[in-house]
């Protein structure tokens, strides 16, 4: 249980990369405020909650998780699932059912279930987030065409049908103000990141927004009035037959809350070298952050793969980073709580909305779908399911559709070990890595094939092995990818020998061959390969280390 626990060796790095995760810390911070704000209006809950869970949940996870780096919060996959729980047991049932799934998942964390993500395929989850951003910019119309937030039950749970419902009552004098004002917001986040990289484009827009609606004195619905200060901890009370109704429910957001927050930590494992994370601790802190939630009235949290990613990207190294994005968002409720609230719910809308297109990649799409045609179909019916019925629900179909549990017994199959040079030794061979993986190579052993190779150290090339490769699917060559790409941002150059005819397409669609750093990288046979890889080793200026 020690493993699962916080450690000083969580801030080894400190001294080294302090200034960096104040920096990023700091815009994380500005560009988790319009999200948090968002993400609690839209989930039938109010702006309040969601700042609440952003800071609360930030700070526990970024403590107690198993990432250096994960940006923990509201997020549109967990507002997907509580606005249906919302309209029918209302808003003061989230409290409660946040304490529950964070007590189920810091359980599974427990009981190391962590490495369960592993055996959700590439296309489901792909699927599952093109399903997730269709219902956030969905979810949306209702601000956009009506100054009165529909309340809990006025509407359908399903976003398709809320959405035609608003529009079917829209007040059309409101209309245009809202839809220009979310339309400034989007017009912002577009150009400012053209402009300069480091430009909140979210920020601005709000900004300008919330201005201009004080100026011109528009009919515009805004946040209302926040605290001032953080709500004490409270205990969430509620009969034991309301317990039983949210069983199910707290089930459903803590399987949602483990799968997005782990996937959100293997995404920040690749983007940059920021240490391994802990599947299993992710679990534990992301399970206390829920409970911290919903103990000061907030709503479950998860990983937030956006904010991530951009902490990554603005230098965070360490936990510290995540803490200080925290701390900022401290600093809106108890300096900016009064201009805050005067920001049109429409502008809140206009964030939401660009962040849903931002979820959907057409390349990534384009690449499933050219796969296989499991996989192909695997992702279309998630994606189905996921907007017209549930989003767990349509994790499970797609799951049994891609044949997962069958696969699992072949996965045991892959194998994967680093080999020794044949033949006489000659001065920087122990800069060279052979890795042969044979057998199928499916999703549920992806994990395991990256780990084992991304362990390799102390190495300049990296020659994979393939010609015993069987069988290969979506997610296999996804992960072959990602292993090309993780090492050559480390400098070390991978070299691919013997690809199978029947697995070259495959490799092509999905990016494998193209991750290579050049073309002539791609090998028939091994001594060709290994003779490439000695130039390369006699190239390198002595004393270099990988």
């Amino acid at each position: 249980m020690r493993e699962l626990l916080p450690s000083l060796g969580d801030y080894r790095l400190l001294r080294r990369t302090w200034r960096g995760d104040l920096l990023a810390g700091v815009t994380v911070g500005i560009v988790a405020l319009p999200l948090a704000l968002g993400f609690g209006v839209s989930s039938g809950l109010s702006a309040e909650a969601g700042l609440v869970t952003a800071i609360v949940a930030g700070l526990l996870a970024a403590v107690f998780g198993g990432s250096n780096v994960q940006v923990s919060g509201p997020t549109g996959a967990m507002v997907v699932v509580l606005l249906p729980i919302v309209a029918s047991h209302g808003a003061g049932a989230v409290a409660a059912l946040s304490v529950m799934a964070g007590v189920v998942v810091l359980a599974a964390g427990a009981l190391r279930l962590g490495r369960a993500v592993s055996f959700v395929p590439w296309p489901v989850i792909e699927g599952f987030t093109l399903g997730i951003a269709v219902i956030i910019f969905l979810q949306q119309i209702p601000l956009i065409v009506s100054p009165i937030t529909p309340s809990a039950g006025e509407h359908s749970a399903n976003a398709v049908v809320a959405a035609v419902q608003a529009i079917a009552n829209a007040d059309w004098a409101y209309v245009p103000w809202a839809a220009g004002a979310a339309a400034i917001v989007a017009a912002c986040m577009l150009l400012a990141p053209r402009i300069h990289a480091a430009l909140p484009g979210s920020l601005i827009g709000i900004v300008v927004v919330t201005v201009l609606a004080a100026v011109l004195a528009t009919p515009l619905a805004t946040i209302g009035a926040l605290p001032s200060s953080l709500p004490l901890p409270v205990l969430p009370m509620l009969d034991p037959a309301t317990l039983g109704e949210l069983a199910v429910p707290a089930l459903t957001v803590a399987a949602l809350a483990a799968l997005e927050s782990l996937l959100s930590a293997r995404v920040a494992a690749s983007l940059a070298d920021t240490g391994p994370y802990d599947p299993d601790r992710e679990l534990v802190g992301q399970g206390i952050a829920s409970i911290g939630s919903g103990l000061l009235g907030g709503m479950p949290a998860t990983g937030a793969i956006a904010r991530t990613a951009v902490n990554v990207r603005s230098g965070g190294r360490t936990r510290l980073a995540s803490i200080v994005h925290a701390l900022v968002l401290v600093g809106v409720v108890l300096v900016a709580a009064g201009p805050v609230g005067a920001i049109p719910l429409a502008a809140l809308a206009g964030v939401l909305m660009v962040t849903a297109l931002r979820m959907v990649h057409a390349r990534t799409v384009r690449s499933v779908l050219r796969s296989t045609r499991s996989d192909a179909a695997a992702f279309i019916v998630t994606a189905v399911i996921t907007v017209s019925f549930d989003l767990i629900v349509a994790v499970v179909i797609g799951v049994v559709f891609a044949g997962v549990f069958a696969l699992r017994g072949v996965s045991r199959a892959t194998g994967v070990q680093r080999e020794a040079l044949a033949g006489a030794p000659e001065p920087g061979d122990e800069r060279i890595a052979i890795v042969r993986i044979d057998g199928p190579l499916f999703f549920t052993a992806a994990d395991r094939v990256f780990d084992t190779v991304m362990h390799i150290i102390g190495v300049s090339v990296v020659i994979l092995r393939m010609s015993q490769l069987e069988l290969v699917d979506a997610s296999g060559a996804r992960i072959l990818t990602e292993i090309v790409q993780s090492l050559e941002r480390r400098g070390v150059t991978v070299l691919i020998k013997g690809v199978q005819p029947g697995h070259e397409e495959l490799f092509r669609t999905v990016g494998v061959l193209d991750s290579l750093r050049h073309h002539n990288h791609l090998f028939d046979t091994l001594p060709a390969a290994v003779e490439h890889a000695r130039s390369h080793v006699r190239r390198e200026p002595r004393g270099l280390t990988a």
